[in-house]
């Protein structure tokens, strides 16, 4: 089958806080545009996407799908991403990619805790986006508190595209501003769709916005700037195409409204995606660097088959027991077979075979472009994160950074004999995961398992169960700690032996200093040109290392800047191994003598239950060391009452059963990283 031309594709993502919509969304995206012919379910576990047993069994996504429909003439690329925040990575490298996202509220609930993470993610990559309010439908849908949420919580410049006709049980379907028009659907065929002219109740109030739609796409256009001052109509096709300009530049969001559950509104959503989300094409030019060059320069791609081959590997996963890498194809092309350059590992790599993906269902193909989402397997050294360009012009993107896990189990097969099997199992999974850590402890032997929360262990723990087929037994979950230094300090350290009948020698003077956030930063101040690239590269090597074991109690260190302020490098006698060595001990002892500070995870809280249960719920965050910011009305009809409240990691522990019993099972709770925060030592 021949694919529509660039000009005619759109790479979208689906993002939103947990159940708000996104999979049953796709799920109707998928079945209006006729790529699948029965509407699979979430609560039944017969969702396209939701491939993996646990997805299906726990009615929840855990990693991003792709799949793809054909709507008038155009090819929508969507990837549905998991709500849930221990799985935010799979949102995070999914933006990364993507060239347009759909952002979900649900008309409930409204703006939600990891509804805010998402969309800081996607400002984060200059993602465009529509808003699709949700579930307008239900019993405490309130779309105008919801839309206000919305506009007071993101600096966007929001238009109405559509507004319900009646909301909850009242709800009838959309008016639809440009158009003038009521759309409806057939109760007994929702592919069925009604236009009515607008009658006298909504007249008013449709001219009002669609003023306001016309206002803000002059911005974007002269001749429409011009009719709208002068009172003039302006042709919808026009207001359309500024509105774009908008959404590309990322000022404007486009607001649609429906019921994804009863698959009302889908049509328009559709429509919309194609209007207002940009082409590959139309997004701006991809800005890498040149490798290997002394002084750093800028490189750049554009999304076209004539320039150089370029792409950004956005995840590694097993299928069949086989590595298979997603990657995003910038510029250039590329076939079965073709051999391209890793700048990052500094690695050739060929494709063995390239895929399109459905889900878990792929669909093999020989040639790949600008804009293409795909898969391919024959990549052995290749990583989240990392590069691939031609080989006769490099470019290096900026690679994705996992956020640093904050919970820990230990693990250990119930059978030694299969502990071997248990060690590559967990590099496995550590493969397809860069916010899975897996770590020997030297004291206890014991391996343990780090990530981003007490699910996501668990999803892997049940992974190695289901999928490795291994008996093990797990631990407590435990807070992944971490240090950083309290003040400067500074020593030299010289590195002067003989071994194996040769000189090895390198002496360094270095400085250590806190920077609060800042992560670890090297500096070389000397003239380092003098001194060959190998050592440069093993002394910031041997010092990173380093840092994975603090002075306190072997927590690794953040947040501190590193200065060599002298190295002393003789030809015939100095080595990479000595600069090694002699980095990796200047560094301890400068960090004794620098004394150090535990870090513990802080965890920014929304706690949601009703008001008569508000003064049992905030005393038992008080015994939690939590510090309450704020108390806000919920949503909905029902006296809801929000806590937003800040508190460690460790005081969370077996909160969920205590605020069910607290609440009478009413209350919920959701929690996100917010900072590391400083804490006593003897912890």
């Amino acid at each position: 089958m021949n694919r529509p031309i660039l000009s005619h594709r759109r790479n979208i993502g689906i993002i939103s806080h947990i159940d708000a919509g996104k999979t049953t969304t796709t799920e109707r995206m998928l079945y209006c545009s006729g790529a699948v012919h029965r509407i699979g379910k979430v609560d039944e576990g017969t969702a396209t996407t939701d491939w993996m047993i646990q997805e299906k069994e726990r009615g929840i996504s855990i990693t991003s799908a792709a799949i793809s429909c054909l709507w008038t003439g155009y090819e929508i690329n969507i990837i549905d991403t998991p709500g849930h925040v221990d799985f935010t990575v799979e949102v995070e490298r999914s933006l990364r990619v993507l060239d347009g996202a759909i952002a979900i509220f649900s008309c409930v609930e409204g703006v939600e805790a990891q509804s805010e993470t998402v969309w800081s993610q996607a400002d984060k990559f200059k993602v465009p986006r529509i808003v699709y309010i949700n579930k307008i439908d239900r019993i405490g849908a309130n779309f105008l508190r919801t839309l206000e949420m919305i506009k007071q919580k993101f600096s966007k410049n929001f238009v109405l595209m559509q507004f319900p006709n009646g909301e909850a049980d009242e709800f009838e379907g959309q008016i639809d501003i440009l158009n003038n028009q009521i759309v409806s659907w057939e109760k007994n065929d929702i592919q069925q769709i009604k236009f009515e002219p607008i009658n006298e109740k909504f007249k008013e109030k449709v001219f009002e916005l669609r003023n306001e739609i016309t206002e803000v796409a002059s911005d974007y256009n002269e001749i429409i700037l011009e009719n709208f001052l002068e009172g003039k109509d302006v042709e919808n096709h026009l207001i359309e195409e500024a509105i774009k300009k908008g959404v590309v530049a990322n000022e404007v969001v486009p607001v649609f409204v429906g019921s994804s559950l009863k698959s009302l509104g889908i049509q328009p959503l559709l429509d919309g995606i194609i209007k207002f989300l940009p082409s590959p094409e139309e997004t701006p030019p991809v800005v890498g660097i040149v490798p290997e060059e002394s002084e750093l320069s800028e490189a750049v791609r554009l999304s076209s088959i004539e320039e150089p081959f370029s792409a950004l590997v956005f995840k590694v996963a097993l299928h069949e027991n086989r590595r298979l890498s997603f990657i995003r194809v910038y510029s250039g092309q590329a076939k079965v077979g073709d051999l391209v350059w890793n700048p990052t590992r500094r690695k050739k790599e060929r494709f063995s075979r390239i895929f399109r993906m459905y889900s878990d269902k792929r669909e093999r193909v020989e040639k790949i472009g600008p804009g293409d989402i795909i898969a391919v397997l024959g990549l052995k050294e290749t990583l989240t994160g990392d590069t691939l360009c031609d080989l006769n012009s490099p470019i290096s993107f900026e690679s994705i950074s996992p956020p640093e896990p904050v919970i820990s189990i230990a693990v250990e097969p119930k059978e030694t004999i299969d502990l071997e099997k248990l060690q590559e199992s967990l590099k496995k999974l550590m493969l397809e995961d860069p916010t899975f850590i897996v770590e020997l402890e030297n004291e206890s032997g014991q391996i343990v398992m780090s990530g981003m929360g007490e699910l996501h262990l668990d999803v892997l723990t049940r992974r190695l169960i289901d999928e490795f087929d291994l008996e093990i037994r797990v631990g407590e979950p435990r807070v992944v700690f971490r240090e950083t230094l309290c003040s400067i300090a500074d020593d030299k350290y010289l590195f002067d032996k003989i071994i194996g009948g040769k000189t090895q020698y390198a002496k360094l003077h270095m400085r250590v200093s806190p920077t609060p956030g800042k992560g670890i930063q090297i500096n070389f101040e000397n003239d380092v040109y003098l001194i060959p690239e190998s050592i440069i590269n093993v002394t910031e090597e041997a010092i990173r290392s380093s840092c994975s074991g603090g002075i306190l109690a072997g927590y690794p260190l953040i947040d501190i800047k590193v200065d060599i302020l002298d190295m002393e490098y003789i030809p015939e006698k100095s080595s990479e191994f000595a600069f090694s060595a002699a980095a990796s001990v200047c560094f301890n002892n400068v960090c004794n003598n620098a004394s150090g500070q535990l870090l513990e995870p802080i965890m920014q809280v929304e706690v949601s239950t009703l008001e008569e249960h508000l003064g049992g719920v905030i005393s038992e965050l008080n015994t939690r060391n939590g510090n309450v910011s704020d108390i806000k009305d919920g949503p909905g009809e029902d006296n809801f009452k929000i806590i937003e409240v800040t508190v460690p990691l460790r005081q969370m522990f077996g909160f969920t059963t205590v605020l069910r019993s607290l609440t009478q099972g009413r209350g919920t709770f959701v929690m996100t990283f917010f900072n590391f925060s400083p804490c006593d030592v003897s912890l």
